[in-house]
Order: C-alpha cells, then sequence, then structure tokens
C-alpha cells in the first residue's frame, strides 16, 4: 500500500503540470512582493507532497487535476513522469533552501531562490518548457540517472522541437 500511497503518475497530464506551475508562478510572486516568510509554507509544502506522491496530498495538486483540468477544453497531451517528479524535487530544494535563508536573516538569498523558482515556474506554464526535465535529460546522459528510469527522457530534443513549433504556429 505504501508504495501506491508515494507513487507519482506517469504519464502525466501536460496540462495539469502547466496549471500547477501557475499556482507556484503565483504563490512566489505573492512572496516576492508581500516578502511574507509564510506564504512560504504552503509552497514549499505543495511541492514536497507532489514530490512523495504527485497531486494525491497537495492541495493544489488536487484543485488542479480534480476540478481545473477536466474543465480545461482541447486537446490533452500526456508527458513522462519521472521528469515532471524531479522538476518537483527541483522546486522543493528552491523553496525550501528559500524559506530557510529567508527566516534565517538571508532575505537577498532567500529572495533570490523565489524569483529563480518563478522563472522556472513561468517558463513551464506560459511557455511548456519545463528546466527541470531538461535537467532530467542531461542528468540521464550523463549517466548520473539510469536510462532505464525513462527511456523517454534520454533524447528530449524531438519533444522541444515540436514543443516550439507549435507555440509558433
Amino acid at each position: 500500500m505504501s508504495q501506491r500511497l508515494f507513487s507519482f503518475p506517469n504519464p502525466v497530464n501536460e496540462t495539469s503540470a502547466r496549471l500547477v506551475a501557475s499556482g507556484a508562478f503565483a504563490q512566489a510572486v505573492l512572496f516576492l512582493t508581500i516578502r511574507q516568510w509564510w506564504v512560504l509554507v504552503p509552497l514549499v509544502y505543495g511541492f514536497a507532497a507532489r514530490v512523495l506522491s504527485g497531486p494525491r496530498f497537495s492541495p493544489l495538486g488536487l484543485l488542479v487535476t480534480k476540478v481545473i483540468t477536466p474543465r480545461v477544453g482541447g486537446e490533452q497531451r500526456f508527458v513522462a513522469g519521472p521528469p515532471k517528479r524531479f522538476a518537483q524535487g527541483v522546486g522543493l530544494v528552491f523553496s525550501s533552501v528559500g524559506l530557510l535563508a529567508w527566516v534565517s536573516g538571508a532575505h537577498t538569498f532567500g529572495a533570490v531562490m523565489i524569483a529563480g523558482l518563478a522563472v522556472a515556474a513561468s517558463l513551464e506554464a506560459f511557455a511548456g518548457f519545463c528546466l527541470g526535465c531538461v535537467m532530467f535529460s542531461w542528468l540521464i546522459r550523463a549517466g548520473v540517472i539510469p536510462q532505464s528510469v525513462c527511456r523517454e527522457c534520454s533524447d528530449i530534443t524531438g519533444r522541444i522541437n515540436a514543443q516550439f513549433s507549435r507555440s509558433a504556429a
């Protein structure tokens, strides 16, 4: 049961991933605007919940997958789950370090971490470009992550080219 409880969806609905990234972007911008540490707590929790079990324990993930995505019209595209989980892990690192830096008095460093997270989330949300997924592919090619984790992820150039051709159309 715990294996299923802490599983991550594969494949992942790209629309849902982009909507979750939109929510993370909004939370990061809210923090950068009002500069209150408590805004980062749900951001950190959301990333941790999604790394552990996808949308299952993430309020934002549940809202997106159960309420918003089903109401979005158009074609739903699915992408590999492992790089999306990795991207959530990167978001967890940036948001956690940003929160810890902020509460320990390193406000500039904390804000820079959250600004970096906001940039990455905005690329995913608004352009469909997942920096974490690109990093995941590089780590596979470098041999850090075994190809068996995600064979589809070994070469993402085809997906990137398809994304940019869709964006240009």
